[in-house]
């Protein structure tokens, strides 16, 4: 019965995409996140639905689409080079099936990116791709929200839909994604026009962002908590009474500690004392690994060259209480221990120039949708919507750099989805100021707070 629901549903949004073409862009965002294909018993599984996909989005697109002042902004040319330079380290990794296995969704990843601006012409296009991605990831965690909420969990063995401990479906990774939607949510909620913000939409946005807080207490992922500290963090920029704001965050996070899982309290405490844990311990030795590695290899050595490390390290236990407190070494050996950190990974696979595009498109990203934060700031009542879903973007944007600082998603493709919706709404807000005869302006001063 599973197989015919998804089937259906799939089946319904290809027949609308002969008649509204940009949804079978949609179709593909969809797959791409949800993956249907990992859900199915048998008959999802004999058609290559995402390749459909893409190539009815591309076709109808090159066929029917509208192609005046088609822009393509430097960032689409960042990723095109690094899709080739990804091709070359793949073509002399030092693991060359591994490699190519991790290639076969990269290329597709960053190939998709770079074409999913050039559809985005308009506002109800940009808004109905975030609408999908969010809602695509939300059937994700609402299922992790609700068997948290029920009194499931633990680290690695909360199950997402399916028993799949990759892609969105690892807990780091789902913790990471679900606290950096926040701020996008957030923004469906006051300025979304697919779905007026009426009580509904509203209803449905709190309950969603209480599942997303609730990912990283499911899945006990530390990584989660650090991203949940700096979404507040980023916060306070637009809040103008910041005492109370800080204030009440305070209490919340206090009142919320006895409701807390046991298990998840003592995995959080180890953020301090992280020489005691294996999993953050390795971590460091990895990283240590992979920063002599690229000072004998510069130029990386190709996807997955990960495999060929060897760490030695030791456990670091304070045992005992008060006066009788000991410390206990314990010699640990492991070998073909994954990167754990996005910056670590482009380096150690795509060396320093894989490492140098990765940074710009993204830093660009960031500082891209600050001028657009700024120039729309005090818009016209019609674009007042602007600078919100820019700050949006650029805080998504943050958190999900910031929580790859301990987990591998360098090319994970729901991020690229993302710096595609920033370029498309950049080169969407250039056509709007050519068409109306304005001159690209200055960015203003930084803005000031407002109510929260």
């Amino acid at each position: 019965m599973r197989d015919l629901a998804f089937i259906g549903f799939l089946a319904a949004i290809f027949a609308l995409g002969f008649r509204r073409p940009f949804l079978f862009v949609l179709a593909y965002v969809y797959i791409d996140v949800v993956s249907p294909q990992r859900m199915s018993y048998f008959l999802l599984n004999a058609f290559p639905i995402s390749a459909m996909a893409v190539g009815f989005a591309v076709l109808s697109w090159a066929a029917m689409d509208d192609k005046r002042d088609v822009r393509v902004a430097p960032r689409q040319g960042l990723m095109l080079a690094l899709l080739i330079w990804c091709w070359i380290t793949t073509m002399r990794a030092d693991f060359p099936i591994d490699a190519a296995f991790k290639w076969d969704w990269v290329w597709k990843a960053l190939a998709f990116a770079i074409f999913l601006p050039l559809t985005l012409r308009t506002r109800l296009r940009i808004e109905a791709l975030l609408l999908f991605m969010l809602l695509a990831v939300a059937t994700i965690i609402i299922s992790g929200g609700l068997k948290t909420a029920l009194g499931g969990g633990g680290y690695g063995q909360l199950k997402l839909i399916v028993d799949n401990n990759s892609g969105l479906f690892e807990g780091s990774i789902i913790s990471t994604v679900a606290i950096c939607i926040i701020p996008l949510i957030l923004w469906f909620v006051k300025f979304g026009t697919i779905f007026p913000p009426d009580w509904r939409v509203k209803l449905f946005g709190a309950g969603l962002i209480f599942a997303c807080l609730l990912m990283p207490v499911g899945t006990q992922a530390r990584t989660g908590l650090v991203c949940a500290a700096l979404l507040a963090l980023l916060m306070l920029r637009d809040v103008k009474r910041r005492m109370v704001y800080i204030a009440c965050a305070g209490v919340v996070g206090l009142l919320a500690i006895p409701f807390l899982p046991a298990s998840f309290t003592a995995r959080m405490g180890t953020i301090g004392s992280y020489q005691a844990d294996a999993s953050a311990s390795t971590r460091i030795e990895v990283w240590k690994w992979t920063w002599q590695y690229v000072k004998d290899h510069p130029l990386g050595g190709g996807f997955e060259a990960y495999r060929q490390n060897q760490i030695k390290y030791d456990k670091i236990e304070v045992v005992g209480e008060g006066t009788n407190q000991t410390i206990v070494r314990t010699p640990e050996i492991d070998k073909a221990r994954a990167y754990h950190s996005a910056y670590f990974e482009m380096l150690g696979e795509q060396g320093w120039p894989g490492f140098i595009l990765w940074a710009l498109i993204h830093v660009a990203g960031i500082f891209r949708m600050e001028v657009l934060r700024r120039r729309y700031w005090k818009a016209l009542p019609e674009q007042a919507w602007v600078s919100p879903l820019a700050t949006a973007l650029q805080h998504s944007h943050i958190i999900y750099l910031f929580g790859s600082t301990f987990v591998g998603i360098a090319l994970n493709p729901f991020c690229y989805m993302l710096v595609g919706a920033q370029i498309g709404l950049d080169t969407y807000l250039g056509r709007k100021r050519a068409e109306e005869g304005l001159k690209p302006m200055r960015p203003a001063q930084g803005p000031a707070p407002v109510a929260a």
